[in-house]
């Protein structure tokens, strides 16, 4: 297998095909936290902290942290006291997350590779937007959880007030891929990264889509602004 600095930049498109996805992670990998740091003005800090309280998660509990990258955020899940999986479909993104020593499995948000029934809680931060199918990974995590289990689902959204949806937009399109090209290994992604918020659902068709896929009581929490949105729901049967 061609290691992280041996591959050409790649630039995923909006169909998202998994090989080009994946591609794409492998090429971030190696400067992906500090990447994120930066863009988000360390409130990627806040947003892992507020996921995790999300999730309430108890000691013993067992959780899924899906398109969970280099682990940083499945590290943070940990504190609570329950055993966390650190899941994704990007090799080069769990390469570089060895050292953390969390679990982790390689897997595809489409076909997870766990039994039915299987955690207490699932999570995924900033990857369901990069997925090809999202209800089929919406019902794939609802077929791993347990009943009376749990979903967060953490992802970029739409800012509620207007003047600064505006300005924010207009960050992601300029600033955004001007800041990557600084600190990032493949700023060519955070292209990407900006069209696909962009095209986004908002929150509350989010929230729809999650109900749809069969979680209930559905809810959701705006986050800095609603530049990120926490989707809650249940499994009840």
């Amino acid at each position: 297998m061609a290691t992280t600095e041996q591959r050409e930049p790649v630039r995923a498109s909006l169909d998202k095909q998994p090989h080009e996805v994946a591609s794409m992670f492998d090429g971030v990998a190696k400067r992906y936290d500090l990447t994120n740091t930066v863009i988000s003005g360390g409130q990627d800090r806040y947003w892992r902290w507020a996921t995790r309280r999300a999730l309430g998660l108890r000691p013993g509990e067992r959780v899924l942290d899906l398109a969970a990258g280099t682990g940083v955020s499945t590290v943070e899940l940990g504190k609570s006291g329950a055993w966390c999986v650190a899941a994704d479909f990007s090799q080069g993104m769990l390469s570089a997350g060895r050292f953390r020593q969390v679990p982790m499995v390689a897997g595809d948000a489409m076909a997870l590779p766990f039994a039915d029934d299987s955690f207490d809680a699932v999570t995924i931060s900033f990857g369901l937007r990069n997925v090809a199918d999202i209800d089929v990974a919406l019902r794939e995590m609802l077929r791993v959880t347990k009943p009376g289990g749990r979903v967060v689902v953490c992802e970029f959204s739409t800012p509620v007030f207007g003047p600064f949806r505006t300005i924010y937009m207009e960050y992601l399109m300029k600033a955004l891929p001007r800041v990557a090209r600084a600190v990032s290994s493949n700023p060519d992604a955070y292209v990407y990264l900006a069209e696909s918020i962009r095209a986004w659902p908002n929150q509350r068709r989010l929230a729809r889509r999650i109900a749809d896929a069969g979680w209930d009581s559905v809810q959701w929490r705006d986050l800095t602004g609603g530049v990120v949105a926490l989707h809650r729901g249940y499994k009840l049967s």
